[in-house]
């Protein structure tokens, strides 16, 4: 090969190179900047919070957000085991570690989103004061949510409890009034609450049941062991320091997001990420 055909030549080289790194390289292509999240089933005010969280990740930072929908919360975390979601966003600190501990996974929490106190609804009573003996409660049966939800009768004055992060009806020292504690599955506790005398539901379902906030007796007061019930993003411990991971974080962690929580829900979910529970 003649020096004029190798120096043409390796320009050819190098123009190919270059335009492949423009296409492919350091700006990234769309799918690089592509996150799939598992959520839960939507609501009409979820859908109108997450237009926002998607238009600022795309906005901001140039994220495309895929949402992937679960009916029961034993789903999400599977599918991010698995691989099918990048993250999810549906669970609190408690559900976590309970869910971690239990099936030796390693998912870790990489930013704060909402916390949404639980309430006691009954279609039959006004007041707490009005459970009589004998009377059937429905809470919660997933470790977290169960410990959670038998804190919030506490609170409310109806039974007392060994002290713990995690309890079950199995630790219950007082019951004055000689309730049930039905366990059930958290999805089916607002459907219930028509043939028990009270129920305590988590927001999500409450929301999707259309339970009012006339039918709530009792709301879950926020105190110092409030923070372990704050709803988070999650992801696999190998990628929680992504940085297409932490720039979805700040998307949702915006003022943006923020009063879009504020109009959607009003006080029955309040950001998190900024807040204090000392």
């Amino acid at each position: 090969m003649s020096k004029k055909k190798w120096i043409i030549s390796g320009i050819a080289i190098v123009a190919v190179a270059a335009a492949a790194y423009f296409s492919f390289g350091s700006h990234g292509s769309s799918e690089d900047k592509t996150i799939t999240v598992g959520r839960m089933s939507a609501t009409k005010q979820d859908d109108e919070v997450w237009d926002v969280i998607e238009k600022q990740a795309k906005d901001k930072y140039g994220i495309n957000v895929k949402v992937k929908y679960f009916t029961d919360y034993s789903q999400p975390n599977k599918a991010l085991t698995s691989g099918d979601v990048d993250v999810n966003a549906f669970q609190h600190y408690a559900f976590l570690n309970a869910y971690n501990k239990k099936n030796g996974t390693d998912i870790k929490a990489i930013g704060k989103t909402v916390i949404s106190p639980i309430h006691l609804y009954s279609t039959q009573y006004k007041s707490v004061s009005d459970f009589q003996n004998g009377d059937t409660i429905v809470v919660p049966n997933d470790p977290s949510n169960e410990s959670r939800a038998l804190k919030v009768l506490k609170y409310a004055g109806l039974i007392d409890l060994k002290d713990g992060d995690l309890v079950t009806v199995k630790d219950i020292t007082k019951n004055p009034k000689n309730l049930t504690i039905k366990e059930l599955s958290a999805d089916q506790t607002a459907r219930s609450i028509n043939d028990v005398q009270g129920a305590v539901v988590n927001q999500n379902y409450a929301s999707t049941a259309k339970l009012s906030e006339k039918q709530a007796i009792f709301t879950e007061p926020f105190n110092k062991d409030s923070e372990q019930w704050v709803n988070i993003i999650a992801a696999n411990k190998k990628d929680a320091n992504k940085k297409l991971y932490k720039d979805f974080v700040k998307a949702y962690q915006s003022d943006a997001v923020k009063k879009a929580i504020k109009k959607a829900y009003g006080d029955a979910s309040i950001p998190a990420w900024d807040r204090s529970f000392n």
